[in-house]
């Protein structure tokens, strides 16, 4: 059975999930080092990039479910563009099928591949938007960096009019980033 679609974002304290000026030579845009740099020296990640050590605590354990509970990633353009390096998305056998009919085409083919594991609407922010605009994300993972940028990419902005109910399904306390699971209510 192909589990939900769920996004997945990481962001300020104060709604933004990247700097402003994202481009190529600036992935997350002036300002978004502090976004990103508490998962550099987590186990979980170190070992997706095929890297030894790191810190093995609740950040990483947390990590490490959300890997294994993905099955295919969808990411729009500049994200896939700017990741390579970051992410190490061309490692380790990955395949990549570009898509270029839309958010419906793309997400049917993404739980195609996915088999029984989730699929992960990753972004960027426009990616993510686009889907939501559809209602096709069913749960949304969110870490929160206690940080405030102050201006930036939102990753709600621009999703239509009208008020979505979301139930909050966890919260975990976490020294480095604070883990928020949502469901969208139907």
């Amino acid at each position: 059975m192909v589990r939900n679609p769920r996004s997945g974002a990481v962001g300020y304290a104060d709604g933004y999930v990247a700097g402003s000026d994202v481009s190529i030579d600036n992935p997350g845009g002036d300002g978004a080092e502090s976004l990103f740099e508490w998962i550099h020296n987590l186990a979980g990640w170190r070992e997706r990039q095929g890297m030894a050590g790191g810190e093995d605590n609740r950040d990483s354990e947390l990590l490490r479910e959300w890997f294994d509970a993905t099955g295919a990633v969808v990411m729009g353009r500049m994200m896939y563009d700017t990741s390579q390096e970051f992410w190490g998305v061309k490692e380790g056998g990955t395949t990549f099928t570009f898509v270029t009919d839309g958010v419906h085409s793309a997400l049917d083919q993404a739980k195609a591949a996915a088999g029984a594991k989730n699929v992960d609407i990753a972004g960027g922010a426009s990616t993510v938007q686009q889907y939501l605009r559809e209602g096709l994300i069913e749960e949304s993972r969110l870490h929160v960096v206690p940080a405030l940028l102050g201006e930036g990419l939102r990753l709600f902005e621009g999703v239509g009019t009208g008020q979505r109910r979301v139930e909050q399904v966890r919260v975990v306390e976490t020294p480095l980033a604070t883990p928020l699971k949502y469901r969208f209510v139907r």
